[in-house]
């Protein structure tokens, strides 16, 4: 189908990416607690688009440049560690009546979903080694394949998203009967992306 070997092996194993507890899912899932199902969509957006241009550099050859030069990979990675530690920090020490971390507008959600995923220097090489695993030598037909195969991504993405994001609204809306809990909430999240802040910066 369109150069690609295994089609339901290729959507299966997207899934399984987009399973995997990250970054992204957290963001997801804080934002649509913070700010409904319109800020869970937005990150949405903004966790797709920045997938859309990790693939397309990957398929560019960026992930070979970055394999390459190993100080430029590095000096990605921890400016995507920074930035996830800096959030987690944020979460952390925030008071009550302070400027929410993760401010409620759409514009701001998309940003912050974008840049979680775009500072992961790894997506790329990830993307770069997971492409050519469902390609078919024999019916390859070049840019029409890849672009099928990210706008399949995308589509899984939404579908995914839109899932957490409806499970999550439902339940914040139950769990704001208990601000103390949302809090603790709120901290556990920036523990968790200082955590994968560390993991990324140490990750050779």
């Amino acid at each position: 189908m369109f150069g690609i070997s295994d089609y339901g092996a290729f959507v299966f194993a997207i899934l399984l990416f987009l399973m995997i507890p990250g970054p992204g899912n957290l963001a997801l899932i804080t934002s649509t607690g913070k700010g409904g199902i319109r800020a869970g969509l937005a990150v949405c957006a903004g966790c797709m688009a920045a997938d859309q241009v990790l693939m397309w550099l990957a398929v560019a050859g960026v992930a070979a440049v970055l394999t390459a030069y190993p100080a430029a990979f590095h000096a990605v990675q921890w400016i995507g560690a920074i930035y996830l530690g800096w959030i987690g920090y944020k979460l952390i020490t925030a008071k009550p009546g302070d400027q929410p971390v993760i401010q409620i507008a759409p514009r701001h959600y998309f940003k912050q979903g974008f840049l979680i995923t775009l500072m992961n220097p790894k997506a790329i090489v990830f993307y770069m080694a997971f492409f050519p695993l469902f390609v078919d030598p024999a019916t390859h037909r070049g840019i029409p394949t890849f672009a099928v195969m990210a706008a399949t991504v995308a589509v899984i993405s939404l579908a995914y998203c839109t899932v957490v994001v409806l499970i999550t609204k439902t339940l914040a809306e139950r769990l704001r009967a208990n601000p103390a809990l949302v809090k603790w909430m709120e901290k556990t999240a920036g523990v968790f992306l200082i955590g994968f802040g560390l993991k990324l910066a140490l990750t050779k």
